[in-house]
């Protein structure tokens, strides 16, 4: 299969589409996935994309792709993007394209109707230009992606075209001859003359040539300096006006080539490129400061197997969020074998299970984006969908107490899941007795079992951990020495017990320091608490 080249009936090209996909091109999400706000993707996304607004990057953030074809053609790429030759190429064409754009845009913002002929000229040739040094630049680096060859060999057949060609020594000759007018302006009080310039003699030189030897250190300088920007005043315009009117034949050429390339000269495939290397070239320039400070990324493998793991991992947009504090970020792993499914974090609160949840859902999205991940190593599900359940805030208008709201949120999500999806739950039904946790979460893991699907379980209940022999134990780790000192760190082995009970204790004042303090509060603050702890043990 090939493409056409724009005017050209007769010269084909090498069949190339898209730096994102080897065949047919999957549309873009329009909105944004229900899961990234809980795992922070919303503003991760969001500092990738920042600095590159115009390039509309968005939407590839937000889709994913279930093909590991798809995802490895990316990631040849983004490997290829490393070598400093290819990088270097790729940097120089997007400066290019990005001043071509530039020029086309002041040409519309352009008052002086005269003016915007040539700016537009300029941007078409800058284009032109553009296009013919990446293709020199390709063919002279050393790529191995498959997707970036078959852009080299595109390239090197559309600059070769008939149409390509034709375009750009038209382009090139008009503006030869605009740099070729000559002119004498004349100055007469408020009458401003042009005409021809008839080789009139310059004696800017020789005046001063003669007035150097007077010269006697540093002097004022009475040099005129022009304005920087490009809109002409109304004399200018006027003058502009008469050299077209003694220019008619290189003005009206240019006036026919603008007009009849302006909605055409853009190839559609280099502006998709164009875009496209924007995706690669943020994420990369994201990673790199985290690189530099010791983080380790890695290409995962991805496949259909749900064996997953990886090694040193962390928090991508936790990461991004420390800065320059990002070196003391703690990485964990995890390990999935045979028929394992179902990890279930416990442990200590503020121990670093929601963010071990959150890590597991990002490393996931960027595999199937076809990106590096954080860690030295991972392997990695084909996902079809990722859904994620977080605690909310109740919302007055669905008339749902929060228990409720719960329960209908992950009935949608057991509804719309299959054996192919992946569900990460924080903290579920938490806003409950502990007897109605075990019964109500019990029964939403069993049927996430039964139904094969990957899964993450954030949670204070222990007994979650030994529903079946595909459920996996990490328990946050304290410090021995100092069991209220967090180590961030998450281990796999069999839950300890201590999770609802530490939660019980926090809420309830009642940790050693918290009942010191209390003994020395008035008596009316003790015997609340007391009775707090006696309707507990109560129940």
């Amino acid at each position: 299969m090939t493409n056409q080249i724009q005017d050209d009936p007769v010269r084909t090209v090498t069949d190339f589409r898209s730096l994102l996909f080897p065949e047919a091109m999957t549309a873009l999400a329009t909105t944004e996935p229900p899961c990234f706000h809980d795992l922070g993707l919303d503003q991760l996304v969001q500092t990738l994309t920042a600095s590159r607004e115009e390039y509309d990057l968005v939407p590839i953030y937000r889709t994913a792709v279930r093909d590991a074809a798809v995802v490895e053609y990316r990631q040849h790429v983004y490997e290829d993007l490393g070598r400093p030759a290819v990088h270097a190429a790729v940097t120089a064409f997007a400066e290019q394209m990005r001043l071509h754009r530039v020029r086309m845009v002041q040409a519309s913002k352009l008052y002086a109707a005269e003016q915007r002929p040539f700016w537009m000229l300029s941007a078409m040739l800058t284009y032109q230009e553009a296009v013919r040094s990446f293709a020199r630049d390709l063919d002279a680096a050393p790529i191995r992606s498959d997707a970036l060859m078959r852009l080299r060999d595109w390239l090197e057949d559309l600059v070769a075209s008939d149409a390509f060609t034709r375009a750009a020594t038209d382009g090139a000759d008009i503006r030869s001859r605009l740099d070729g007018i000559h002119l004498t302006v004349r100055l007469d009080g408020l009458r401003v003359e042009v005409a021809p310039f008839a080789d009139e003699p310059d004696y800017s030189a020789e005046v001063e040539a003669t007035f150097a030897r007077f010269k006697q250190g540093d002097v004022k300088d009475h040099l005129v300096h022009y304005r920087d920007y490009v809109d002409v005043d109304r004399v200018e315009e006027g003058v502009l006006r008469l050299v077209q009117e003694e220019n008619p034949e290189v003005f009206g050429a240019l006036h026919d080539y603008v007009e009849g390339r302006q909605k055409t000269y853009l190839d559609p495939t280099v502006a998709r490129v164009d875009r496209e290397l924007q995706f690669f070239l943020s994420y990369r320039e994201h990673m790199q400061p985290m690189i530099e400070d010791g983080l380790s990324f890695c290409m995962p493998k991805v496949s259909a197997s749900k064996a997953v793991s990886a090694r040193n991992t962390f928090d991508l947009a936790l990461a991004s969020r420390l800065g320059s504090h990002r070196a003391s970020v703690v990485t964990n792993d995890f390990e999935l074998h045979d028929n394992e499914r179902l990890i279930v974090v416990t442990g200590a609160n503020q121990g670093g299970k929601t963010t071990f949840s959150r890590t597991f859902g990002q490393l996931h999205w960027f595999a199937e984006l076809g990106l590096p991940v954080p860690g030295e190593s991972a392997s990695l599900f084909l996902f079809d969908e990722l859904y994620t359940h977080y605690e909310q805030q109740e919302d007055i208008n669905n008339l749902r107490g929060k228990l409720e709201d719960e329960l209908v949120r992950i009935h949608d999500i057991l509804d719309a899941a299959s054996s192919d999806s992946i569900v990460i739950m924080n903290e579920i039904f938490s806003s409950t007795t502990l007897d109605d946790a075990v019964l109500l979460g019990t029964a939403v893991l069993k049927r996430i079992i039964q139904r094969d699907i990957l899964a993450v379980c954030v949670t204070f209940v222990d007994e979650f951990t030994s529903l079946s022999d595909t459920t996996v134990s990490l328990v946050a780790a304290v410090d021995p020495a100092e069991p209220t000192k967090r180590t961030f760190k998450l281990e796999r082995r069999p839950a300890d017990g201590l999770a609802y009970a530490l939660a019980l204790a926090d809420k309830y004042r009642l940790r050693g320091p918290q009942i010191v303090d209390a003994i020395g509060r008035p008596a009316v603050a003790t015997t609340k608490a007391a009775k707090a702890t006696d309707g507990e043990s109560a129940r």
